[in-house]
């Protein structure tokens, strides 16, 4: 594969978000408010709300440390990713 595929690639997997549901279980299996996880962020709590709910997208650097900060919850509670992935139809 070549340089900017792998690139792509990357970028893709960097900011790739899991389902609603499971964004909520692994903020509730860290025992964080959505306060707490905009306040790591640099948000206000009301966007924390909206991307759980579905009803807003984050935006490019907020998307990719909001991913990041998911993918540490689900490194650290896989339990908590697979029971929201799998309630989610």
């Amino acid at each position: 594969m070549s340089d900017p595929l792998r690139r792509i690639d990357a970028l893709v997997e960097e900011d790739t978000l899991p389902t609603l549901k499971a964004r909520r279980q692994l903020r509730l299996a860290a025992g964080l408010t959505q306060a707490e996880v905009a306040e790591a962020i640099g948000v206000k709590r009301l966007a924390i709300v909206r991307w759980e709910a579905g009803a807003a997208q984050p935006h490019r650097g907020n998307r990719l440390a909001y991913a990041h900060f998911l993918r540490r919850l689900a490194a650290k509670y896989p339990d908590a990713a697979i029971e929201g992935a799998s309630d989610e139809g």
